[in-house]
């Protein structure tokens, strides 16, 4: 049965039209895990930090996040009485679309940990966590190693014994 052109629908009409030149329109894109007949789900950026930080901590060999400054004001903000304590997203830079994010991450490595290694493992674990929590597609994960902490940078020095009483 033909329907005539006005009643067709617009994906009836990308189905039936031969455009080699765009095959895209004729295989329609998987649905947007966001957006269901009920409506649209939106995911906040500082939520998808949130989930970033998390997942990037819980890979072995990262020590800590954040760039220099950014842990120095997080270690004072610590030291506040009725502090929150650790901010999941320090170290955390995420940009979210409709249905897609892009995360950058700042870690300091633990010494001896292979690198390239250990990026890897965060670049899966972080892709993976914050696609299944939030179903955004993650496009890039980017890690920049900030710092190598060595054992005994927490400890504080002794002052020298005084010479004089």
């Amino acid at each position: 049965m033909n329907q005539p052109e006005a009643s067709k629908t617009s994906e009836q009409i990308l189905a039936t039209t031969s455009d080699a030149a765009s095959p895209a329109i004729r295989d329609p894109a998987p649905r947007d895990r966001l957006a269901t007949a009920e409506g649209h789900i939106s995911v906040a950026e500082g939520v998808v930090q949130k989930i970033a930080g998390k997942a990037c901590r819980e890979v072995a060999g990262v020590h800590a996040m954040g760039t220099s400054g950014s842990r120095a004001f997080g270690a004072l903000r610590d030291r506040i009485p009725g502090s929150t304590g650790p901010s999941f997203g320090q170290g955390v830079g995420v940009e979210v679309g409709e249905s897609e994010a892009a995360i950058d991450l700042d870690i300091v490595v633990e010494y001896g940990v292979g690198i390239a290694e250990l990026g890897r493992s965060i670049q899966r674990n972080v892709k993976q966590t914050v696609e299944r929590m939030t179903g955004l597609r993650v496009v890039e994960v980017n890690v920049a190693v900030d710092d190598v902490y060595l054992p005994g940078d927490d400890q504080q020095q002794s002052p020298a014994p005084s010479r004089v009483s």
